[in-house]
């Protein structure tokens, strides 16, 4: 049987985290920043935990991650 293949797009966005999830960047961050206020900026540049209901998902992407 031949290896299962990773989605490079999904291998790209999401990482594993050290308890088994996965965490992921937030959107809205790549350009028109001018008008957005130095805090919103701030708070969407931290890192996110996917939510529960996409982790089945992002794991059936990530086979061996």
């Amino acid at each position: 049987m031949s290896k299962m293949k990773t989605n490079r797009g999904a291998a790209k966005r999401f990482r594993r985290t050290g308890k088994g999830g996965f965490k992921r960047a937030q959107s809205h961050m790549n350009h028109i920043l001018t008008k957005k206020k130095s805090k919103r900026k701030r708070q969407l540049g931290t890192t996110q935990q996917v939510a529960e209901a996409d982790v089945k998902s992002v794991r059936r992407m990530l086979p061996y991650s």
